[in-house]
């Protein structure tokens, strides 16, 4: 019997196409599959292997090269708090120890009593200068302080999740004079 549905078996085997090289594909084929059941089970990894037409030691591999893949059941919600050094100087040490504390876990490995929440520190999500922020339910969140993501739990408790993506603070401009050629001085 199968681990992933019919459905998602069809779009991995669809993949290949849309890449010049079809290993290519192996990422966003894991993804699904992460996506329909939770994490990644060996089970679920060769059956990726066989529509892709892989060897399974290879998306094997790649499964447990990248963080972003998890071989472990982890929380209906994680929180992916950025620990990079911006994000730790604005204060990501201080978001981490309050989603601990606001989840009841103390390690990364550890899901909420009810289930549906874990998190992972990660070393960068490319908005330092929106420091300190994290990503939850394929959403980033920045600028985050302790009641922010008190409002996200409960928010995500109570089913009532907001439909909009929140979108990253508004960038300014800057206006920048190119430089004048400068003359090269010679000796004599």
């Amino acid at each position: 019997m199968s681990v992933l549905s019919a459905h998602v078996l069809e779009e991995i085997k669809d993949l290949p196409a849309r890449y010049p090289q079809p290993r290519s594909a192996v990422m966003p084929a894991l993804d699904l599959a992460q996506e329909e059941i939770g994490h990644l089970t060996p089970e679920a990894m060769t059956e990726v292997a066989a529509a892709l037409e892989l060897d399974p030691g290879y998306v094997e591999g790649v499964a447990t090269f990248y963080t972003l893949f998890h071989l472990d059941p982890i929380g209906k919600h994680r929180f992916y708090v950025c620990t990079n050094l911006s994000c730790m100087l604005r204060g990501a040490g201080d978001i981490v120890e309050h989603v601990k504390q606001a989840l009841g876990v103390d390690d990364p490995r550890a899901i909420s009593s009810d289930g549906l929440f874990s998190y992972e520190e990660v070393e960068c999500l490319g908005a330092c200068e929106y420091a300190p922020m994290m990503r939850l339910d394929h959403q980033y969140f920045y600028d985050l302080n302790a009641g922010r993501i008190d409002e996200l739990i409960a928010e995500r408790r109570s089913g009532q999740v907001a439909t909009p993506r929140p979108s990253p603070p508004q960038r300014v401009a800057r206006v920048t004079k190119p430089r004048a050629p400068t003359k090269k001085k010679t000796d004599g």
